[in-house]
């Protein structure tokens, strides 16, 4: 059939396009669940400790990896504030291995994720003046928000596993890279 003669049929409503089995077709209006953050059911904001497991959170299935050098505890709620409706059901964040993590921070951080979100919150394993305080801080915000906040205690996780992490009993080993993610995909689980 001539390219003439099928356009005159697919206009006159002669030949019927009918999907073949087992091939998916996309709906090109709305966005590919690789495209959109909400679609992902788990996004992490960090810094160089989540940082030195992008490459296996990414791995196992988690998209959107936020994670930089040196970040602040305060910059948290600014981050989840930009990402508005795109946020997922699960926001995982390890902050506060850089300096002081407050309360206002975690309340901060909750509020912007917004009341049909969980939040869940890594302690710390930083040999500094400020990992007792912040790891108080972030059980206790937990402890104030049930059902909304969860702790995943990776201070403890490193003091049963001491060998996750470099000497400067902070940054990942790529053994505790794993250890890390599983953490965190285990916690979300248990939260579902």
């Amino acid at each position: 059939m001539g390219l003439r003669a099928l356009a005159i049929a697919v206009m006159s409503g002669i030949i019927l396009l009918v999907p073949l089995t087992g091939i998916a077709l996309a709906d090109p209006a709305s966005p590919s669940p690789a495209s959109d953050p909400a679609e992902s059911s788990i996004i992490t904001i960090g810094d160089s400790v989540m940082l030195g497991a992008r490459w296996v959170l990414e791995k196992d299935g988690i998209e959107v990896v936020d994670a930089v050098k040196n970040r602040q505890a305060a910059a948290g709620s600014g981050l989840l504030k930009k990402r508005g409706p795109n946020l997922p059901m699960n926001v995982v964040v390890h902050l506060g291995t850089n300096g002081i993590f407050t309360a206002d921070d975690c309340r901060a951080m909750i509020a912007a994720a917004g009341p049909t979100r969980r939040v869940f919150f890594l302690t710390l394993a930083v040999p500094r003046p400020w990992e007792a305080k912040n790891n108080t801080v972030i059980r206790n915000c937990v402890s104030a928000n049930p059902g909304r906040a969860f702790v995943i205690d990776w201070n403890a996780s490193v003091a049963q596993h001491p060998k996750w992490v470099y000497s400067d009993g902070t940054h990942l080993r790529p053994v505790g890279a794993k250890g890390y993610s599983r953490m965190i995909e285990q916690a979300v689980a248990a939260a579902s």
